[in-house]
């Protein structure tokens, strides 16, 4: 039996080196005082400086334990939450917008939470160059830009190649929990998992599953709920190719 986890196909690799479309732009926003220095202060101890190479996560953790990966954390709510409320696993976020980082950051630092570690770059890079293959225990994409314009459409992340990639840096029986409010982008999402191999949607075919209750609701999520939005949860769990 040969499982995806451990090797991404060539076709699939220099297709994905040759990725221009990006899912996010930088609208970075004002940046305060007191995360401008938090990138100063505190990056050497918990953020992961973009390599291109694989990161060995037992040396930057200092531990062996399994590794839970959010992309596109925004201002660290459920990241922090997660981590401080399960020390027993790794934490890793990826996120573009520099002052949400510098928030997370001086939230770490308060806290002196260990079990996290944070880049400031673009996630299918991070994960293409940096994650190693079955390295992960859970990947987490919550309430991803929705580009809800159909023109904008090809720029969602969810799409076969990106979960392709995903489910390779995936341990065998691993999690990928997307969620998102928009009802066009929740189908989406749901289109594009149920017709990729080897995952089993943990709450039945063609099914969102119930919020989880440990997880944190983020302020896109508050606002989402405000506008009338409804929410939809997916948890696909990786099987055997």
């Amino acid at each position: 039996m040969v499982w995806l986890a451990e090797m991404l196909p060539a076709k699939l690799e220099e297709a994905m080196q040759a990725r221009t479309i990006r899912s996010f732009v930088r609208r970075e926003g004002r940046m305060t005082p007191a995360q401008a220095r938090a990138l100063s202060a505190h990056w050497m101890r918990w953020g992961v400086d973009y390599a291109g190479a694989t990161c060995d996560l037992d040396v930057l953790f200092g531990r062996c334990a399994p590794r839970v990966l959010e992309i596109g954390f925004g201002s660290g709510e459920a990241l922090l939450a997660s981590a401080s409320a399960d020390p027993a696993r790794d934490y890793m976020g990826i996120e573009v917008h520099r002052p949400g980082a510098g928030r997370v950051l001086n939230a770490l630092a308060e806290g002196q939470i260990a079990n996290v570690r944070i880049w400031i770059h673009d996630a299918v890079e991070v994960i293409r160059t940096e994650i190693a293959p079955a390295s992960l225990a859970e990947v987490r994409i919550w309430f991803p830009d929705p580009w809800h314009k159909k023109r904008h459409h090809k720029r969602r992340l969810i799409q076969r190649d990106f979960v392709e990639l995903v489910a390779s840096r995936l341990q065998p029986c691993g999690v990928l929990h997307l969620a998102t409010d928009w009802s066009d982008y929740a189908t989406h999402m749901l289109s594009v998992m149920e017709a990729a191999p080897g995952w089993r949607n943990l709450a039945g075919p063609g099914s969102a599953a119930p919020r989880p209750a440990w997880r944190v609701a983020t302020r896109f999520e508050q606002r989402g709920l405000r506008l009338g939005h409804g929410v939809w949860d997916y948890l696909y769990q990786r099987v055997a190719d």
